[in-house]
């Protein structure tokens, strides 16, 4: 801070030797109202002329009434008038017994700007002596905060300045985005928004049009090129590309060949949108170009500050260049103001004849010999109306809510009641802090300041209409920064094209298809070729470079731009092949039970004790088991039904082969090894041979269920590998060791009884268990077998189906190959269930052994 105070008051300097003494004869005192004595002073920093673009060697003062004059800096600088006029009003509640008074500066040039700031700052806190040097001394009222100045570059000036002495600086125009930085303005304040909230502004109205494609131009000044840079900053987030970029310079001879280059430039790159950052007077001589070179057919993107400047707006043949949109501040009403321009035009000009006077006893009184506007005077009151443009009172209502804010501060500092105020001395810091509490609403505007010293406001968004060659300023929409919103009425569009309804397109590529992803092909990503996503891939709008895969529980078919859930699949109960199958689980288990009802009612008959007597209940208990462990393949999965139910099948079937095959050994031992082996057969029958080896035997086949269970437990999982599109629910270890280790044992023991069976094959027909056993096994492997097969070829659904049918023609060819046979002498030939036909048959098998 200190530095930058030192280089300004080196400036100063130079710019006081630069300048020559006024003639106090040659030239007219200050006029126009320029000034007004109060209790308390604002200062008021206004371009109401401005300067010519001339290159100049040393900094020197300009003499600001014979340059152009500005009507635009005119009305910023009545809009501060009005306010005070309204304040010192008789009905007005605000600083009773107050008079608040002004000094006026005439900013038309860079050094009149950095002089205005040095004459306000320098009566702060000095004692002023007259003429004679005697000891009295008076003290004239001093400047309590600054209204101004327009423009960002000037800004910065006074504002280091101000914020050295914390004197507050109320701006109206001046929008950079810099400028809210605390720690090197301190004492800044504004009432127009800051340029970041124009540039999201410009990019949400890119972006709402789609327009990716475009070109940047900036003034070559603080506001243009701080805000070009900043727009460029954040273009990419928004997916918007800039192909072409360039500064804009103040128009003259010297810079004509490279603004004719920059439109050039423009054409080249094919960008149907350009967005220029600009002030009015650059932008001006810029566009005078672009019509010069029949530049047509774009849609141009206006900062604030020239958006809905008649310097633009009235450029002959302006309207050929294409379609003008634009940001612009909130459209606001001043009753009375016209009114009071005109009266005080009017009082103005009663003064025409008067001689000026003109003092150069002090440095403040030879620069207010500077503040003269004699083309002021020249106006007519009855021009008012048409001088007052939007534009105009936009800005004027900036100035006018800038003086309410420091009333009202300055209301709440000396404590104003109803009646009077206390008049004391104010320093600036104290001001300065109760205006960044101020929050008042003037004419339904809010106005309050953020901690950065900004407003609260948003921008309209205009577009430029034309009838016939007339053109006005139509507000299309709004962009509020806080929520951050744009609403567009494109209805009330109409673009200066062939076709006034249809959007212009600005795009470096085509948009891809649905289901495609962009592939860069150039230095901006805007510049792509599309590829489709294959399938299980989809694009996702806010990353269209990539193809995204889906998530594990979803699905897409190529060239997608979404997933979709995956069907989930298992065997409901209610399915009609779950009907079926339970049905016929239900009837095979009560043909087990009425079958061993049947053998346990006959337990002493010869045909069940030749079938294994009290053996054959447990087979058929064992059977029964088995075919309720089918229950389990129904409905959703769970965790008792994947870990028991299966296991119950197999150790149910290791049971029932087991007492199968000791049966059958059995016999083979009393016709053929009873001679052979009479020990061996003796120790076999003593030792309960038979309640061992099926003992040992199902302990075997629980002790692989017990180790499957504990070591690789089969839970109820979600199978995702089956099928792109469905998630079908099953039992986890179909394939694993342990699955492999109880089939493996269940056929072990369905050979051994093929085996003994085998063996038996010549006995008495009475004992011969070959065909029947054989036929059993057959349809057991055969299924299982089936299963396998259609498992290796098929899993989803209906995979539980298909185990089921296993599991089911497993229990009934064991019933129909085994005791069926049995059921059918029991019932319907009792003749051949008496012992006597039994002996009958032993005594044939013996006899036609001896014959052999």
């Amino acid at each position: 801070m200190a530095v930058s105070f030192i280089l300004l008051f080196t400036h100063l300097c130079a710019v006081t030797l630069a300048y020559s003494e006024p003639s106090c004869t040659e030239t007219p005192g200050p006029q126009f109202e320029f000034q007004q004595d109060g209790d308390y002073l604002i200062a008021g920093l206004f371009p109401v002329h401005n300067s010519r673009s001339i290159t100049r060697t040393v900094p020197e003062l300009p003499d600001c009434n014979t340059e152009i004059f500005n009507k635009h800096g005119y009305h910023l600088m009545q809009a501060m008038r009005f306010a005070l006029e309204e304040i010192n009003g008789a009905t007005s509640v605000l600083l009773p017994g107050v008079k608040l008074g002004y000094e006026a500066y005439d900013i038309c040039s860079e050094t009149a700007n950095l002089l205005a700031a040095f004459n306000i700052v320098s009566k702060q806190n000095v004692e002023h002596q007259n003429e004679q040097l005697t000891t009295v001394t008076h003290n004239d009222p001093k400047t309590i905060a600054v209204i101004g100045p327009d423009s960002s570059t000037y800004a910065f000036t006074t504002a280091s300045v101000m914020g050295y002495y914390l004197m507050p600086q109320i701006s109206y125009e001046a929008s950079n985005e810099l400028l809210s930085n605390k720690w090197l303005y301190p004492s800044f304040l504004r009432t127009i928004p800051t340029d970041r909230y124009q540039v999201r502004a410009m990019l949400q109205l890119l972006s709402e049009f789609q327009w990716t494609w475009i070109a940047l131009l900036g003034s070559d000044d603080d506001y243009g090129t701080q805000g070009m840079q900043s727009l460029s900053k954040l273009a990419l987030k928004y997916g918007i590309c800039i192909a072409y970029q360039a500064i804009i310079p103040s128009y003259s001879e010297a810079t004509r060949t490279e603004m004719l280059q920059m439109i050039k430039g423009i054409v080249q790159t094919n960008v149907n949108v350009v967005v220029v950052f600009s002030g009015k007077r650059k932008a001006s001589g810029f566009f005078s170009l672009v019509v010069e070179q029949n530049v047509t057919n774009k849609v141009w993107i206006g900062s604030e500050d020239w958006s809905m400047s008649t310097l633009v707006s009235r450029l002959p043949k302006i309207k050929s260049i294409g379609s003008v949109m634009g940001i612009s501040v909130k459209a606001a009403e001043m009753p009375g103001f016209a009114e009071f321009e005109s009266l005080s035009i009017e009082s103005e000009n009663s003064k025409v004849n008067e001689e000026p006077v003109c003092q150069s006893e002090t440095f403040s009184e030879i620069l207010a010999c500077y503040q003269v506007c004699d083309q002021c005077r020249l106006l007519n009151s009855t021009d008012v109306p048409s001088l007052l443009e939007t534009f105009d009172i936009q800005s004027s209502f900036n100035v006018y809510t800038a003086v309410y804010a420091v009333a009202h501060a300055l209301h709440q500092l000396l404590g104003c009641d109803s009646e009077e105020c206390q008049k004391k001395q104010v320093h600036p810091w104290q001001l300065l802090q109760q205006i960044k509490q101020v929050n008042i609403s003037i004419h339904d505007a809010p106005l309050y300041f953020d901690n950065n010293g900004d407003p609260p406001t948003g921008y309209d968004i205009i577009a430029w209409d034309w009838a016939g060659d007339r053109v006005s300023y139509k507000v299309i929409g709004s962009y509020s920064p806080n929520p951050e919103r744009l609403l567009i009425n494109r209805d009330l569009i109409n673009w200066n094209a062939k076709d006034n309804k249809t959007v212009p397109t600005s795009v470096c590529s085509a948009e891809c298809w649905k289901g495609y992803k962009r592939v860069v092909t150039g230095a901006h990503v805007c510049c792509f070729n599309c590829e489709a996503c294959p399938a299980g891939t989809f694009v996702d709008i806010d990353d269209l470079f990539n193809c995204k895969p889906c998530e594990i529980h979803q699905w897409s078919l190529p060239e997608s731009d979404a997933c979709l859930n995956r069907t989930v699949e298992y065997l409901p109960w209610n399915d009609i092949t779950s009907a079926v199958l339970i049905i016929t689980s239900v009837m095979t288990l009560l043909l087990t039970i009425a079958t061993a009802c049947l053998f346990l009612l006959n337990l002493n008959t010869p045909v069940v004790k030749s079938a294994g007597g009290k053996t054959c209940l447990l087979m058929l208990s064992s059977l029964a088991c088995a075919s309720c462990s089918v229950y389990g393949h129904f409905g959703v999965p769970t965790a008792v039904g994947c870990a028991f139910l299966q296991e119950l099948f197999c150790l149910s079937f290791t049971i029932c082969l087991s007492c199968v095959a000791v049966r059958s050994f059995q016999i083979v031992c009393i016709f053929k090894m009873t001679g052979k082996l009479p020990k061996a057969y003796e120790f076999w029958t003593k030792n309960n041979g038979p309640h061992v080896f099926i003992l040992v035997s199902s302990a075997i086949g629980f002790f692989i269920s017990l180790m499957r269970i504990v070591l690789d437990r089969p839970v109820p999982i979600e199978n995702y590998s089956i099928s792109p599109d469905k998630i079908v629910l099953e039992c986890s270890g179909t394939q694993s060791v342990g699955s492999a280790m109880e089939t493996g044992y269940v056929g072990l023991l369905s050979f051994l009884c093929f085996a003994f069976s085998y063996m038996g094959k010549d006995l008495p027909a009475n004992y011969n268990e070959a065909k029947c056993v054989t036929f059993s096994l057959l349809l057991y492997l055969v299924s299982w077998l089936g299963f396998y097969t259609t498992y290796a070829v098929y899993k989803g659904k209906y995979t539980p189906a298909f185990n089921t049918v296993a599991v089911l023609a497993s229990v009934l060819g064991m019933l129909g190959g085994y005791f069926m046979p049995k059921c059918y002498i029991i019932l319907l030939k009792p003749q051949l269930n008496t012992a006597a036909h039994f002996q009958n048959c032993i005594q044939m098998y013996t006899t036609k052994k001896s014959d052999h």
